[in-house]
């Protein structure tokens, strides 16, 4: 492997950050010990400026590239964004609707006068659960487990696939000069 510059991250396949390495996991790091990577990082990934700066975290987080693209909100270098849970809004979701249809027939002698398990909508294993009303039953409401509403709001995942690597920085190498 050749000589890294200092402040490069990379990804290893072992579980360690190797010698002249330390995980990129957002630690402080004294300024009097890593001069020449505080003078490329500054305090954009943390530290008070004075005594110590940050290291980038990247654990348990996926890299981006910083600036702005076409469509996409800008992303500063060092800031971090996303959040590992998301709870949708209703207006976050595809407009649908939970329509139901009704029969009336032609003839109303086949109309039963009360609905009977057998011929009420139900759940599985819940005798109570009725969603028809009697023949002839005015201002009847609907069950609201018919056509109430659904879901907890709770927060789920929102991850795409990954796969956990290590990432580690560049403590010693090549200073990076820029024209």
């Amino acid at each position: 492997m050749s000589e890294p510059f200092i402040g490069e991250v990379q990804i290893f396949g072992f579980p360690f950050a190797p010698y002249g390495w330390a995980l990129a996991a957002g630690q402080l790091v004294p300024i009097r010990q890593q001069s020449a990577l505080f003078s490329l990082y500054g305090i954009q990934f943390g530290g008070d400026g004075v005594n110590t700066f940050g290291l980038p975290n990247l654990a348990s987080r996926q890299a981006c590239g910083a600036g702005q693209s076409p469509g996409n909100s800008r992303r500063p270098m060092g800031q971090a964004f996303g959040a590992p849970t998301v709870a949708l809004t209703a207006a976050e979701t595809p407009m649908h609707n939970h329509a139901i249809s009704e029969f009336e027939p032609s003839d109303p002698s086949v109309l039963t006068a009360a609905p009977t398990p057998a011929s009420a909508i139900g759940i599985v294993g819940n005798s109570g659960f009725n969603a028809f009303a009697a023949v002839g039953a005015s201002g009847t409401m609907m069950n609201p487990n018919a056509i109430g509403l659904s879901g907890s709001g709770a927060p789920h995942e929102n991850l795409q696939p990954y796969l956990g690597l290590t990432y580690a920085v560049a403590l010693t190498g090549n200073y990076p000069y820029f024209d």
